[in-house]
């Protein structure tokens, strides 16, 4: 009976339209009552779920991030991109898919590089006679790129939800090969949707401008370097990192490009703060929401479950992906990955797949879910960007999502893909 108060209270408010995070600690709450234990149990868990050192690397990415775009780096890395891959059929799907990949080592936010590069390049894409939907679904998709990169905040989510055993690093670097893989597929899709429709290239600058670019870009996409190298090799962890990020965004862009004002500054620490405020509430009663599943051995019955459906593990990572892409269409992602990471997880140990791997899996499928309908945070901001309805871009993404899908195939039933990189790092 719990574990119906529990989901039948949690779903029951989120098909009404509660915020999530009200809809997690509500449930929690309602479920604490019935079991007649104290109801203070909900706020320690919901405190203890926030308290973790590591979740200050979120915050300050995405503060990193807002001072990059307000600042000017964004539009440095696009124009950059554009001279690279601007020659392409479809020249400017190409361009939003390549600086989305770039961005995305930067800004590791979905959201935020849906809303950065789609402010950048679909007004510039529909000026030039790409459909509104192409050049919506481009971006949407391109994003999801950043889930995999590092810096992603939803590797750290996914880390202190296994309980902090698993490296962040080796996350990060998991995820490397992957995002590239995704990059590479949607380029290929963007191609052929482009020649199919019959949109236009770019005229290539020339090896000079392109040195010119680069030159001009290097200084903010050093920061990938600075990231990665740091935390790979121990001269920092995640957490300082993050603030490195903030200060090395801050010199650049005020030192370098000079492009900030003081009310861009304002704007995008205001920003920062409320987008911390929202991730930890949401952190924290998801916490709570974890922890009663826990306590009601849900994990464990799941095992059971699975093992008296499958045996086989490739069939049992089939069933996972299909029960995560199912969540991730109406459950946001970071409360998700917290709810689901202390039931999914242990049933693929279980089977003999590696967690850091696991990991890789669940990022990719949920930033799937980002992207489609009732409740795709990427694809409501890609299409505010481009002024279209959610159903005019959903007609058309079809071979995105296919692309999308694939690309977790390979991921899911390839381990090499995720975990030959951290291997060579060992």
């Amino acid at each position: 009976m719990e574990l119906w108060i529990l989901f039948g209270v949690f779903t029951t408010l989120m098909l009404i339209g509660t915020p999530i995070a009200f809809c997690l600690g509500v449930a929690s709450f309602a479920t604490v009552l019935y079991m007649g234990l104290p109801p203070l149990v909900i706020f320690q868990r919901l405190n203890s779920g926030m308290s973790v050192f590591s979740l200050l690397a979120i915050p300050f990415f995405i503060y990193a991030g807002d001072l990059m775009v307000r600042g000017g780096i964004a539009s440095r890395i696009v124009a950059f991109a554009a001279s690279l891959v601007g020659h392409v059929r479809g020249g400017l799907g190409q361009v939003n898919i390549v600086t989305a990949t770039l961005f995305g080592g930067i800004s590791g936010s979905a959201v935020a590089e849906a809303a950065a590069v789609g402010g950048l390049m679909i007004p510039q894409m529909k000026q030039r006679g790409y459909g509104a939907d192409y050049a919506v679904n481009v971006t949407s998709m391109a994003a999801l790129i950043a889930l995999l990169l590092p810096p992603s905040h939803n590797m750290i989510i996914y880390s202190i939800s296994a309980g902090g055993k698993i490296s962040i690093a080796d996350l990060f670097t998991a995820g490397v090969l992957p995002g590239l893989l995704l990059a590479a597929a949607l380029m290929v899709t963007a191609y052929i949707v482009a020649r199919s429709r019959g949109y236009p290239t770019e005229p290539f600058p020339g090896f000079v401008m392109v040195a010119h670019l680069l030159a001009v870009a290097l200084p903010g996409l050093l920061l990938i370097a600075i990231i990665f190298g740091g935390v790979r090799s121990g001269i920092f962890t995640a957490t300082e990192s993050s603030c490195i990020a903030v200060l090395y965004a801050l010199l650049i862009t005020l030192l370098v490009y000079r492009q900030m004002s003081w009310r861009d500054f304002v704007h995008a620490t205001q920003g920062a703060v409320r987008t911390t405020a929202m991730v930890l509430l949401i952190i924290g009663t998801a916490a709570a929401f974890s922890w009663l599943m826990a306590f009601l051995k849900v994990p464990a019955s799941l095992v059971i479950w699975m093992k008296s459906v499958a045996d086989d593990p490739l069939t049992v990572l089939l069933l996972l992906n299909v029960l995560m892409l199912v969540l991730g269409t109406f459950m946001d992602m970071g409360p998700t990955i917290i709810i689901c990471t202390p039931i999914f997880l242990p049933v693929a140990q279980a089977y003999g797949v590696d967690p850091v791997h696991f990991g890789v899996i669940m990022i990719l499928n949920f930033g799937i879910g980002l992207n489609t309908p009732p409740v795709g945070a990427v694809q409501f901001v890609a299409c505010a960007v481009g002024k279209i309805s959610v159903w005019e871009a959903m007609r058309s993404i079809w071979p995105f999502y296919g692309a999308g899908i694939v690309v977790l195939g390979l991921v899911t039933y390839i381990p090499a893909i995720s975990l030959w990189l951290p291997s060579v790092f060992k």
